[in-house]
């Protein structure tokens, strides 16, 4: 399970390696405490993500996407900007 905080959101997707970066292939559901959840199947990997706020990019909402901005289990891509890291064992 994947959870996002974006309150004030009104639309969130979660992309990444698992499914091509699509923009529109995991809408996430709004739970009733405002936070965004998607639950994945994976086989045992290595992941990278971001979620989608509003068609804005995000590596995590609050943190910036800057690789200097020491958020953890974070990796930089090839845009110079960061994914989120999914390890499935």
């Amino acid at each position: 399970k994947i959870e996002c905080a974006a309150p004030d959101a009104k639309k969130v997707f979660l992309a990444g390696t698992f499914n091509d970066w699509s923009e529109s292939d995991a809408p996430m559901k709004r739970g009733k405490d405002g936070n965004w959840i998607a639950s994945l199947n994976l086989p045992e990997g290595h992941y990278e993500y971001k979620f989608l706020i509003d068609g804005k990019w995000c590596c995590r909402p609050g943190c910036g996407d800057s690789p200097h901005t020491g958020c953890s289990d974070c990796v930089t891509n090839s845009f110079g900007t960061m994914n989120r890291v999914l390890e499935v064992e």
